[in-house]
């Protein structure tokens, strides 16, 4: 149907219910049809193919084609316009997108394309295809323990259309409220149990628990009355203006492999060659220090993935942190920073270890007066923006830009994806552990690694427990949201040049990869926030054997990258 002079626009606004009220998250309280308790961590869905009926049965297909809906993160409205003004008496989408989408290259979406995996996190990664629902949370079946379950809804055939009928006078902009009552989706028509129907399901052929979420999907979602917002203005979005750009620069050619989805860059500091060139001279600047006896690469040295291969870290005291130092590749994908994530952008993050009295304990007063002095510094900020002036923000700017362009993409896994080096009988054993997902009631054998470090960049960027403490002594994310529901849970690091990143997890507890796995295989505590992908295996872990555990040690080695000589100064580094 031509769209009408006029158009509207329509808002769906999801509201993830209960038996109506609205769904609490984390909170083990809803009972499902089989008696069984059950919380929920996660509730991510992609939706496609909106479309509107007439009154004579016409359906006008309306715009945008795909959304995604996030309960987590409250991304739960979908913005349909234009919309052609009009009566209609029903309202269809799609849950998953239709399969010439779910297989096109999602390295060719932009980075707030609803379908792109580093915005959704639902990509199927190398295995290709999205997740067209991820249900998550934890369970108890009668007075037996707690476990976790993993739903993950996905494959062509079981692309699910919703129809609901509802007047919808769309004559001026409009709001429909749209609950999702996952009770129902747990009772009607078929109801499920977790315990006898299987906790966990990656919806291939023949499973049983897919068909049943198959089935009651559709029966879900019911529609309220439609709300009038033909008063609300649209927000203004206000035009990106680069900052302090000079009259002459050289652009940045920004290097990632092709299979990498395209990543936010920030828009208001276009990468120039004169602006990093600064940035890597303040990373190396001691002056950034109280002291003057610490850089950002005294504990982020390139020949270790720009990590550092100590536990901790000292500050300029000799005082040591409590949490190791991160790798610093690749971050051009990343939203939040740190292990609790308490930095919301890199230009943010450059500036805290200068001024945290654990690490350089400096002001950025006294850093923009040292600099000043200096007489290297003015010409290089004139090159950098145009003028001489330095201040926090330029500094921030230009750190951000140096640390834009560490990107890691050149390892031997890689290239055995082009064809240009091969994997070992060992390795490639180790590469399909990590790929396949364990699912013992399909009979299906593997290490369920890609749930957390899946896709190009080995990291899905979240926060998870993963067993570590049954009780955790580090709040982690907790720190920064507040929420119990938080405790213990730290960023998924990226497995890229892990073998050079050692020691592992937040407080370096692990010195070797061997024992990394050995952790996921035995050693899992069963945490209050343990991750369900995790939760939802047998008590300890995956109980891999000594071979399979040696196979996934042989690929990670496989992810390392080329690391160049060193240009970066190597201050004495004293040990733990």
């Amino acid at each position: 149907m031509a769209l009408r002079s006029g158009a509207v626009t329509l808002d769906l606004d999801f509201r993830p219910t209960w038996d109506a009220k609205p769904l609490e998250l984390e909170a083990l309280r809803h009972e499902t049809g089989s008696g069984e308790l059950i919380s929920v961590t996660r509730l991510s869905a992609l939706l496609s193919g909106a479309a509107l009926e007439t009154a004579d049965g016409k359906l006008v297909e309306v715009t945008p084609a795909h959304a995604w809906i996030d309960l987590a993160s409250g991304r739960l409205r979908w913005t349909l316009n234009p919309v052609p003004p009009g009566q209609y008496r029903a309202l269809r989408f799609w849950i998953g997108p239709d399969s010439v989408e779910n297989h096109a290259d999602p390295a060719k979406r932009l980075p707030d394309d609803p379908l792109s995996p580093g915005l959704n996190g639902l990509h199927w990664d190398w295995q290709g295809g999205y997740i067209f629902m991820a249900l998550e949370g934890r369970y108890r079946s009668g007075n037996g323990p707690i476990g976790g379950y993993s739903l993950h809804f996905a494959r062509d055939p079981r692309r699910t259309r919703v129809s609901l009928a509802v007047p919808l006078d769309l004559t001026r902009n409009g709001a429909l409220r749209l609950d999702w009552d996952l009770a129902s989706l747990f009772r009607l028509p078929r109801p499920i149990s977790l315990a006898r129907d299987g906790h966990s399901t990656h919806s291939r052929e023949q499973d049983s628990l897919a068909d049943a979420l198959s089935q009651n999907l559709p029966l879900s979602f019911r529609a309220g009355a439609l709300l009038d917002r033909s008063g609300v203005a649209g927000k203004a979005v206000p035009p990106v203006v680069p900052k302090d750009l000079p009259s002459k620069y050289t652009p940045h050619r920004f290097a990632m492999a092709g299979t990498f989805p395209i990543p936010p860059l920030p828009r208001d500091n276009p990468l120039i060659e004169e602006r990093i060139s600064l940035g890597r001279r303040l990373f190396q600047e001691t002056a950034l220090s109280v002291d003057g006896s610490l850089a950002c690469a005294s504990c982020h040295a390139t020949a270790t993935g720009f990590s550092d291969s100590r536990r901790f870290s000292p500050g300029v005291r000799g005082q040591w942190g409590t949490r190791q130092s991160m790798a610093l590749v690749n971050l051009a994908w990343k939203r939040e920073f740190f292990w609790d994530g308490r930095a919301r952008s890199l230009r943010d993050q450059v500036l805290m270890p200068i001024q945290d009295p654990t690490e350089m304990a400096e002001t950025l007063e006294s850093v923009v007066g040292k600099l000043s002095g200096m007489p290297e510094y003015p010409v290089l900020f004139e090159n950098a923006f145009g003028t001489p002036r330095i201040d926090a923000e330029r500094i921030a700017l230009a750190l951000e830009q140096f640390v834009l362009t560490l990107t890691h993409f050149r390892s031997r896994f890689d290239l055995s994806t082009q064809g240009k080096a091969s994997l070992s009988d060992q390795e490639r054993r180790g590469l399909e552990l990590f790929m396949t997902e364990n699912e013992p009631r399909m009979g299906q054998r593997g290490a369920d690694c890609f749930h957390c470090h899946g896709g190009p960049l080995f990291t899905d960027h979240q926060f998870h427990d993963n067993g570590l403490d049954l009780v955790p002594p580090d709040p982690g994310r907790a720190r920064v949201t507040g929420r119990d529901a938080d405790r213990g849970k730290f960023v998924t690091p990226s497995l890229r040049n892990i073998a050079q990143t050692a020691p592992y997890m937040h407080d370096g507890r692990f010195q070797t990869l061997e024992a990394v796995v050995r952790h996921y295989s035995e050693g899992v505590q069963a945490s209050p926030n343990l991750d369900p992908n995790l939760a939802k295996h047998a008590a300890g872990g995956l109980h891999l054997s000594p071979e399979d555990q040696s196979a996934l040690v042989a690929f990670l080695k496989t992810l390392s990258d080329f690391v160049p000589e060193s240009s970066l100064p190597k201050p004495e580094r004293p040990n733990p």
